[in-house]
C-alpha cells in the first residue's frame, strides 16, 4: 500500500479515452545557462523567449498554470560543455551552458499521468480537481535519479485547479484511500497551452 510519502512527479500512463500512450514527445529548446534544474516528471512551460522552463509559479492552493504550460518533462539532450560529448539525460542540470539543449516533453493534453498525493484521497475525490502540493523549484527532485519529487495536493476541490482526478491506481501496492494515494490525473481544459486561447 502507498503508506509512505515517496513522490515521483508525473508519469505518463495512457490517453484519456483508454488508448495507449505511444511514448511520443516534443523537443523544445532550453536556453543555454538556464539556472534551474528540470527533473523528469516536472510540469514545464514555454516562456516568451520561446524556450522551455520548469513552472515555478504554481503550487498548493494555486488555481491556474501559466498560459505557456505545455506538459511534462521526461528528459533532455545537450552537448556537455566539459567533455564536448552529446549527453542524453534524465534531468537538465541548472546552469548548463549548451546551445543545443532540448527538453523532451509529453505535450499531448489528453495524456493521463500517474502522481502520488501528499495525503489520503478517498473515493469521493474521483472527478475532483487538485493543484500541485507545492511550488516546483530547482530542488523539487533528485540529482541522483533525475526524477521529480512533486506531488499532488490531496485537498481536492470543485474550483478551477491544474488537474482533474480521473482514476485511482489499483494495485497490490496502491489502493484508494492509502495514506499517500496514487491517482491518475490529466490537465484541465485551459490549464494546458493547447487547450487555452491565450498566446505566450
Amino acid at each position: 500500500m502507498a503508506s509512505t510519502a515517496a513522490p515521483y512527479g508525473l508519469k505518463p500512463v495512457n490517453l484519456i479515452g483508454g488508448q495507449p500512450y505511444a511514448g511520443s514527445t516534443r523537443q523544445i529548446k532550453i536556453a543555454s545557462g538556464y539556472n534551474t534544474n528540470i527533473f523528469n516528471g516536472s510540469v514545464v512551460s514555454i516562456v516568451t523567449a520561446g524556450t522551455l522552463e520548469i513552472v515555478t509559479t504554481v503550487g498548493s492552493n494555486s488555481s491556474v498554470f501559466p498560459a505557456g504550460t505545455v506538459g511534462v518533462f521526461v528528459g533532455c539532450s545537450y552537448t556537455d560543455p566539459n567533455s564536448k560529448q552529446k549527453v542524453f539525460a534524465q534531468y537538465f542540470p541548472a546552469d548548463t551552458v549548451a546551445s543545443d539543449a532540448v527538453g523532451y516533453v509529453v505535450d499531448d493534453p489528453d495524456v493521463v499521468f500517474q502522481v502520488q498525493a501528499d495525503a489520503s484521497i478517498a473515493q469521493a475525490g474521483l472527478g475532483a480537481n487538485a493543484p500541485l502540493a507545492a511550488v516546483q523549484s530547482t530542488s523539487t527532485g533528485s540529482t541522483v535519479t533525475g526524477n521529480s519529487t512533486s506531488a499532488l495536493d490531496a485537498t481536492v476541490a470543485t474550483t478551477t485547479q491544474g488537474f482533474r482526478i480521473v482514476d485511482f491506481v489499483d494495485s497490490p501496492n496502491s489502493q484508494v484511500g492509502d495514506a499517500f494515494t496514487d491517482v491518475l490525473v490529466k490537465f484541465n481544459i485551459a490549464q494546458h497551452s493547447y487547450t487555452n486561447a491565450t498566446g505566450i
